[in-house]
C-alpha cells in the first residue's frame, strides 16, 4: 500500500530520480528546472515541497507509476 502512495518530495528529489531514468538538466531560470531525455522535456519546479497534483502529473509524464517513483527515491 506505502508503495502507491505519493510521497512529499521537493523539486531538487524530483530532478534527482529523474536524472535516474535518462533526464538531464539543460536549464534552470528562476524557480524552474527544465530537464530532457530525447524529445520528452520536463519542467519542475524547484520549491521545497512539490504540489501533489504537479507531482503526479511530472511522475507520468516521466512514464513511471508512483511505486516506481517511490523505488527510485
Amino acid at each position: 500500500m506505502n508503495g502507491d502512495r505519493l510521497l512529499p518530495v521537493s523539486g531538487r528529489e524530483m530532478v534527482k530520480v529523474f536524472s535516474r531514468i535518462g533526464f538531464s538538466v539543460i536549464r534552470q531560470r528562476g524557480s524552474h528546472i527544465v530537464m530532457a531525455r530525447g524529445e520528452e522535456i520536463l519542467v519542475i519546479p524547484d520549491h521545497e515541497v512539490v504540489a501533489k497534483g504537479t507531482e503526479r502529473d511530472l511522475i507520468r509524464d516521466a512514464g513511471l507509476s508512483v511505486t516506481e517513483f517511490n523505488r527510485l527515491l
